[in-house]
């Protein structure tokens, strides 16, 4: 089944509707700019028939009938309700809101396409931690969520996975990037990359372009997100020849120095330092490397994200920096140009990769439904159990002719087990900005 517009699939009941811009509402319309949108390569302007771009949609190279009768007729209707949970308080809340406004804006823009379906929003606060978020899922719970694109974090995310794996509740993650996350659930997808992907390509994209001869490493040990990434990154570098001269660590408690970190990359010559962590430490140790006047290229993962924007940070400091991360700011084309300038007007700043990964929830798991009404003739998911979305998003993201282009990647498509599978980007902080590669 080729891409399909949504919209003239509606054309019958509907008239043309104005994309939203992003309210703090759960359920907004309002106006766009015309963009492009994710998923479908067009400009999102209106035909001389009157049908309007909808927004990203999957694909699928087969076609199929429905309750409707012609291929392609079935649309989807009612309301959904849509949970997020994340740390919108506390030390990772730049995560947690970058990803719940990302989201706001994808389900303003779905809102606005017909009033025949519609998303209820409802994020909740778990500071990232585990119990608090399983309380949040307990809230969403009783407000009959149905989906939840979250959590954002990793330990959360896996405590309420299992809980939600045997409630039999859908769950898309915008972040939480662990393996442990989707293990052994049939019900948890990831639309970030997952920490041994990260660690592999990084040395990879190290190597390719000939970034360093000694690499050091400064990792958490005590976190399960930056050890996984550790692992992968050494165990590749080895095998692609890459000289690792230091591995020191550190632990949450531990981590207001890293002078003797420093220290011994310095002391054993290494030209680029690797570091598989989150902003806070990594800013301390930015700081602490340039008051010893050790110059190396740094280069983080998706953790790093949020740096710039981080409180009382000299983000002169980063300069130079490298990431790897799935979403580049500064990219081109016109669906990015189109998120960026709205959330830059909704929000005030330049969106993270963690917004570009929460914008990109909502709208695959609305492509998804629309992908199943496609085959099997239109849905209502007002009436529908949180089990049997569940089970509709489940057959649709493990088929192998689904696929979804958004701004954090094209072609996405996802395995039986839930890891998605696109392309990194690389981006290195240039004045302040991220610049891709």
């Amino acid at each position: 089944m080729k891409k399909r517009v949504l919209a003239m699939l509606m054309s019958a009941v509907l008239g043309v509707t104005a994309l939203a811009g992003c309210t703090d509402a759960a359920s907004s319309g309002g106006t766009t700019d015309g963009g492009e949108k994710p998923g479908t390569g067009d400009s999102g302007s209106n035909d001389n028939s009157g049908n309007a771009d909808s927004g990203n949609n999957g694909s699928s190279d087969n076609g199929g009938s429905g309750d409707e009768g012609e291929s392609g007729t079935g649309i989807v209707q009612g309301t959904l309700n849509l949970g997020m949970i994340g740390p919108l308080t506390g030390g990772a809340a730049i995560y947690g809101n970058a990803v719940k406004n990302g989201e706001q804006i994808a389900v303003d823009e779905i809102n606005a396409i017909s009033p025949d379906f519609q998303i209820a929003y409802n994020p909740q606060d778990d500071e990232h931690d585990a119990e608090k978020s399983v309380n949040a899922y307990n809230n969403l719970k009783d407000w009959n969520v149905q989906v939840i694109a979250g959590t954002v974090t990793t330990t959360p995310c896996v405590a309420v996975s299992a809980e939600a794996n045997a409630d039999r509740i859908f769950m898309l993650t915008p972040s939480a990037s662990s393996p442990d996350v989707v293990n052994g659930k049939d019900n948890m997808f990831q639309v970030c990359f997952t920490d041994p992907n990260q660690g592999s390509a990084s040395a990879q994209y190290i190597v390719d372009n000939n970034m360093a001869t000694k690499v050091a490493i400064i990792y958490n040990n005590a976190d399960a997100y930056s050890t996984g990434i550790y692992q992968t990154f050494n165990t590749k570098a080895s095998e692609l020849g890459l000289e690792v001269v230091s591995t020191t660590t550190f632990t949450d408690d531990t981590a207001n120095d890293f002078s003797v970190q420093l220290g011994d990359a310095q002391k054993a010559g290494a030209d680029l330092v690797f570091l598989p962590i989150y902003y806070q430490p990594a800013s301390l140790i930015l700081q602490q490397a340039s008051s010893m006047g050790y110059a190396p290229t740094f280069f983080g993962v998706d953790g790093m994200d949020g740096i710039l924007t981080m409180e009382g940070f000299d983000a002169s400091l980063a300069e130079g920096v490298i990431l790897l991360t799935p979403f580049s700011a500064d990219a081109t084309d016109e669906l990015t140009k189109n998120f960026v300038g709205k959330y830059q007007t909704n929000y005030g700043e330049t969106p993270n990769q963690f917004a570009a990964d929460g914008y990109d929830c909502p709208y695959a798991i609305y492509n998804a439904l629309q992908y199943y009404a496609d085959s099997h003739g239109t849905i209502n998911v007002t009436d529908m159990s949180a089990s049997e979305i569940c089970e509709i998003l489940i057959s649709v993201f493990t088929d192998p002719g689904f696929s979804y282009d958004g701004v954090t990647g094209t072609g996405m498509k996802w395995t039986k087990e839930g890891e998605v599978n696109k392309d990194p980007k690389a981006v290195v902080i240039k004045n302040g900005v991220y610049v891709g590669l």
